[in-house]
């Protein structure tokens, strides 16, 4: 049973990297061709403005249905057909209800342009993920890998298209990710057979209500998630006057880097969260050797990005390189982040989302309070800092109300060595005095072997389970 659980694991996260993987190159060509197509700072920091009001329409037009999917269709008590069909009601229910709402959208200035692509922006997204979480719960991993290639795939065709070939600003970048998921929920509705999962004749009430009660809360954790997350660039445009689409600009492309941190957190809880739910023997054991080696990994990867923030941002415009800046700090920040998803695993499980709403919602209001008085003390890099205290926040909370949960072990000195290893390492380069180079080289150097042990035993581990299994 336990040589199967992790073989499992490990399987998932393949699967799950293949698809990750391939948005993760989207992500390396589609950043520094945006700073190309477009040419100007200000430009690029309204693209990312527009997008960021899509994240957060998402989970209010969602109702953060798409969870609930998910974890009412692992369950073998209920009807994943039921459920799907529920997912559905919510979103379109809420996309009319949004609706209503329409002409006062119109007067808020960065919508008067955006409104209807921020619209068809959102509905599609809510569409793509509802429809990829009922292919998880059906355990199609590889259809989901496959998936995340096309869509990428497709998402980058269609940003050429619309940037270069029409030259439609933040309108192409919308227009791209909109046909981009329209093109992935065509495909996962024809290959995974999800028409035979809507059945509104059957339509059930009773379970709606109880995925509602279970999402709803949900939805302000998921908001106060992009609060911490994004709320940094509307500060620093509404703080900072004039310049503000500048700097929101630089700040909005210091997250390129620490992006790759975020694609290995999702790969990794898009396969945990299968094995979170469906392994109920051990489960405090197993959560807790799988985070030793989850941190274990995203402190090294922390580590090498802070290294070579520097080299790597100059495959933007020229005048796009001084965000390598805001890199170390959001690094970490986003260390903390991925590290408060595997927490949150541990509501899901429980079906205590109302948990995590509490949590986000406390680190939400700490950010907004910080932003203020950080940025106006340090500019934009306060807004990093900012994000960085509010994530920690978060995650000291969630390892504290957990216990009457799950009682996993969280390493806490070994989170206390590497991060402040990792400080030392951005306080050196940030300070850019003699010999930092050779300093910051012998700090990742010093992480990466602090850690090696959980990293290459794990590898180790899984790679014998996996030959015995053979054997047998």
């Amino acid at each position: 049973m336990e040589e199967n659980r992790y073989k499992k694991l490990a399987s998932n996260t393949v699967l799950f990297a293949i698809s990750s993987f391939s948005g993760k190159l989207l992500t390396l060509f589609i950043q520094p061709f945006i700073t190309y197509a477009m040419r100007e700072v200000e430009e690029v920091g309204i693209t990312k403005l527009t997008s960021q009001c899509a994240n957060l329409l998402i989970p209010l037009v969602g109702l953060g249905i798409s969870y609930a999917v998910l974890r009412f269709g692992l369950d073998k008590n209920y009807s994943r057909r039921q459920v799907y069909t529920c997912g559905l009601a919510a979103v379109f229910g809420g996309f009319i209800l949004m609706l209503l709402f329409y002409p006062l959208l119109k007067l808020v200035p960065i919508f008067t342009d955006y409104a209807v692509f921020l619209y068809i922006y959102v509905l599609m997204s809510c569409l793509r993920t509802l429809t990829s979480q009922l292919v998880r719960c059906r355990q199609l991993n590889r259809l989901v890998a496959v998936d995340g290639i096309l869509c990428s795939a497709a998402t980058l065709l269609y940003n050429v298209i619309f940037l270069l070939g029409f030259d439609l600003g933040a309108k192409g970048y919308l227009l791209a990710i909109i046909c981009g998921d329209a093109t992935s929920t065509v495909f996962m509705f024809i290959v995974g057979n999800v028409a035979h999962y809507v059945d509104f004749s059957h339509f059930n009430k009773k379970l709606l209500v109880q995925m509602l009660r279970y999402s709803i809360p949900l939805i302000p954790a998921q908001i106060s998630f992009w609060v911490i997350n994004a709320s940094d660039l509307f500060f620093v445009k509404g703080l900072l006057g004039e310049s503000g689409n500048y700097w929101s600009g630089l700040l909005g492309t210091g997250y390129f880097l620490p992006t790759i941190l975020v694609t290995l957190g999702t790969i990794f809880y898009e396969a945990w969260q299968l094995s979170a739910v469906t392994e109920q023997k051990g489960r405090e054991a197993f959560f807790s050797k799988v985070f030793y080696i989850y941190q274990c990994v995203m402190f090294s990867c922390a580590a090498g990005i802070i290294w070579l923030c520097q080299p790597l941002m100059r495959i933007f415009r020229e005048n796009f390189f001084t965000a390598w800046q805001f890199v170390p700090v959001l690094t970490i920040a986003t260390v903390f982040s991925c590290f408060n998803q595997f927490l949150n695993s541990i509501y899901m499980v429980e079906k205590r989302s109302t948990l995590a709403l509490y949590t986000m919602l406390t680190g939400a209001v700490t950010n907004c309070v910080l932003n203020y008085f950080f940025i106006l003390r340090w500019g934009s890099m306060g807004a990093t800092y900012a994000s960085l205290i509010s994530y920690m926040v978060v995650f000291i909370l969630r390892c504290i109300n957990t216990r009457g949960l799950l009682r996993v072990e969280f390493y806490p000195l070994r989170i206390v060595i590497n991060l402040a290893l990792l400080i030392l390492e951005t306080v050196v380069i940030l300070g850019q005095g003699k010999y930092w180079a050779v300093i910051v080289t012998v700090l990742t150097a010093a992480v990466c072997l602090f850690n090696v042990r959980g990293t290459v035993g794990m590898a180790l581990h899984l790679l014998q389970k996996v030959k015995k299994r053979r054997a047998a």
